[in-house]
């Protein structure tokens, strides 16, 4: 088994994280410490850790939906001692960790789970999963403005892919908005809306794919339905 693929089975990061690990040399086989991609490992016989602590794979799959607050970092572990996603999950003793993130002032949707495979599914850019978001921007969007945030948009060396967009509400200063995109560049849509000059005052992730929080509070987590981890595996 791959090295980065075993470190995601056992929930310690998502197999791209993974890689990062092991590229920043915290990863160790047999106390050798590995810093290129590639390396095999038998998962019965190798002992492995990270940062020298031992890590196996977890047999107990765990799958969570997260109303994410604003104010929380999408990570296991913050260095500067900011509340993390992971102090909102009680009563989980599996390690679980964030499928890709909500940045610190967005709140919404997020999936946590220890299932390195299906992370790696649905962060990898080939799958297009839709992801919709509520946000509330300043001023109000012209026509020539709506269609060129629906055609893409240059953020800054990247140009984004088509989106959609609809305005839901419009007042003197603020504009209610509904946007669904199928990437998730680094603050994505705050850097479109400001390229635009309305920049974003509130945004919530409400969906991917199929899956909503309309029934979640904010700060809540629950478990996924059998049906709603089927769905996301054939995604």
């Amino acid at each position: 088994m791959r090295l980065q693929k075993y470190i995601a089975l056992s929930g310690v990061a998502s197999r791209r994280k993974a890689e990062e690990l092991i590229q920043a040399g915290r990863v160790k086989v047999n106390d050798v410490t590995i810093s290129e991609m590639g390396v095999n490992i038998n998962p019965d016989v190798d002992h492995v850790t990270v940062d020298n602590k031992p890590i196996r794979v977890e047999d107990k799959k765990i799958y969570i939906m997260l109303h994410k607050p604003e104010g929380y970092v999408t990570t296991v572990t913050d260095q500067f001692n900011r509340p993390t996603v992971i102090d909102l999950i009680q009563d989980i003793q599996e390690r679980i960790y964030p499928v890709g993130r909500l940045d610190y002032d967005t709140s919404g949707l997020l999936l946590m789970t220890n299932d390195g495979d299906l992370t790696y599914q649905l962060t990898h850019p080939k799958h297009e999963i839709s992801k919709t978001y509520i946000t509330t921007v300043k001023g109000q969007l012209n026509e020539k403005e709506q269609n060129r945030f629906k055609c893409g948009i240059d953020i800054g060396g990247y140009t984004t892919a088509p989106a959609e967009l609809e305005v839901l509400k419009v007042d003197r200063s603020f504009s209610t908005i509904k946007v669904i995109i199928r990437e998730g560049k680094n603050r994505q849509i705050r850097k479109m809306f400001d390229v635009l000059n309305h920049p974003v005052i509130t945004l919530k992730r409400i969906a991917m794919g199929n899956l909503d929080i309309a029934q979640l509070p904010k700060g809540k987590w629950r478990h996924l339905s059998p049906e709603e981890v089927a769905y996301l595996k054939l995604l």
